[in-house]
């Protein structure tokens, strides 16, 4: 009996753990918890951390609602001249709102990212290649291919209302044949020829155009040398000319002021002469000749210089 007591103990413990731990369980960062309570979905979600559930009764799953990185590999690629080509590897870089997250797992389940970018990116892989050439597909419309792809989910994802953000897409480059590759090779080696040569003929032209406009920038150079030597020897000859019109002037005002200064001594003298000679001062000026005269005249016929002043006094 105790032996079975015991093993019942045992047992229940057993139990209770094995209850406990299904009961308890931990939600990572980064992720929502989802619930199902006898398979149906329950309108709550659990954030990271330790939250407990009723065992049997109840299921949960981690949803991923930070940006995660789909890859899709080995698409198929069939262009529309009927060559099979495949692409090694899609990137999808891409997000789940988090208040998107139970509309979207009732309507699409968990794995709702392979119906949305999985087998969207193979189908919008399949429509791309059916319309274009290999040309087109493998070299000429090939850096447009992430930026189509991610438009082309990004529009359905938000038709549909999914609540998922496509971040961004990446594609690696689709592998053709080697017979066909070797051509390729071939044709862009001889492309590359052709633009090496284009670019070799616009470098010189561009050194003929450089050499023709150096010249040019000389010639205006010396031509605008010369006119500012022109203009300044016709600045330096209208300068002189002003300069011997001043000298003349003065040379012209001293000598007009050196005449004037004569005339007005000549006239201040004359008149200073004109008041000193009264007829008084030239009769005693007459007088002292007369006396300093030894000629004496007798008779009637006395010299006529004299007789002006002998009729006054007779």
């Amino acid at each position: 009996m105790p032996s079975l007591a015991v093993n019942l103990c045992i047992a229940l413990a057993a139990i209770t753990w094995a209850t406990v731990s299904m009961s308890v369980h931990q939600i990572r960062e980064g992720f929502v918890g989802v619930y199902w309570r006898g398979g149906a979905l329950k309108p709550e979600i659990s954030t990271p951390g330790f939250h407990v559930m009723t065992p049997f009764l109840e299921t949960f799953e981690e949803v991923q609602t930070t940006v995660q990185t789909d890859a899709v590999s080995n698409i198929p690629c069939g262009t529309s001249g009927g060559v099979m080509v495949k692409i090694e590897k899609i990137e999808v870089v891409n997000m789940l709102r988090q208040e998107k997250v139970l509309s979207t797992i009732r309507r699409y389940g968990v794995h709702y990212d392979k119906i949305w970018i999985f087998d969207k990116i193979h189908h919008e892989i399949n429509q791309f290649c059916t319309k274009h050439t290999l040309h087109e597909v493998y070299i000429e419309k090939f850096d447009q291919l992430d930026e189509m792809l991610s438009t082309k989910l990004q529009e359905d994802c938000d038709k549909h209302d999914t609540g998922i953000n496509i971040i961004a897409v990446r594609v690696t480059k689709p592998s053709i044949p080697s017979s066909i590759a070797k051509t390729f090779v071939q044709l862009e080696e001889a492309k590359q020829n052709v633009l090496l040569q284009v670019e070799q003929q616009k470098l010189f032209e561009q050194e003929a155009k450089t050499a023709l406009m150096r010249t040019r920038a000389e010639a205006e150079r010396v031509k605008a040398i010369r006119e500012i030597e022109l203009s300044q020897k016709v600045m330096e000859a209208a300068s002189q000319k002003e300069v011997q019109a001043i000298n003349d002037q003065i040379a012209a005002n001293r000598i007009k002021s050196s005449a004037d200064a004569e005339a007005y001594s000549m006239r201040v003298l004359a008149e200073a002469e004109t008041s000193r000679l009264t007829a008084q001062k030239l009769q005693e000026i007459m007088y002292r000749s007369l006396a300093n005269n030894t000629k004496i005249y007798f008779g009637d016929s006395i010299p006529k210089m004299f007789s002006p002043l002998t009729s006054d006094k007779l």
